[in-house]
């Protein structure tokens, strides 16, 4: 596994945008406003990341209204070679998982997602195959 980034999931997105890229002066790597996704280099090209909230919401399959206190504010990303063969590798260490793996083609990834002892949201990803 390899360290990817810290995803922070934000409710408005463009607010937090120029926060990050006008206010804080961070360099934008990837996404821009109206985006869904930004990342910006923090001494890792892509270390932090902006997220819409409720479509991380969807990936995870949990319902929540927007500002609830359950919502998620950040997810730490692990790239891995090969999600599938992790999941089987930490179920077997009774890791409980919020579901199984799944591919998010808009996404280019396959995920699944797991929560530490302290209920901090997990997600590990790899990419996927391109079709030619």
């Amino acid at each position: 596994m390899k360290f990817s980034n810290i995803r922070l999931l934000v409710n408005d997105f463009d607010k937090c945008f120029t926060f990050y890229n006008d206010v804080l002066g961070l360099e934008c790597s990837w996404g821009g406003l109206g985006d869904n996704y930004a990342s910006f280099n923090i001494g890792c090209p892509s270390g932090l990341a902006l997220f819409k909230a409720d479509i991380m919401n969807n990936a995870i399959n949990k319902v929540v209204n927007k500002n609830e206190f359950e919502q998620d504010k950040a997810v730490i990303i692990l790239q891995v070679d090969s999600v599938d063969q992790v999941y089987a590798s930490l179920r077997n260490k009774e890791v409980n998982f919020l579901g199984e793996p799944k591919s998010m083609s808009d996404w280019g990834t396959r995920v699944v997602h797991f929560r530490d002892p302290e209920g901090n949201l997990i997600e590990l990803y790899s990419e996927l195959r391109k079709s030619r």
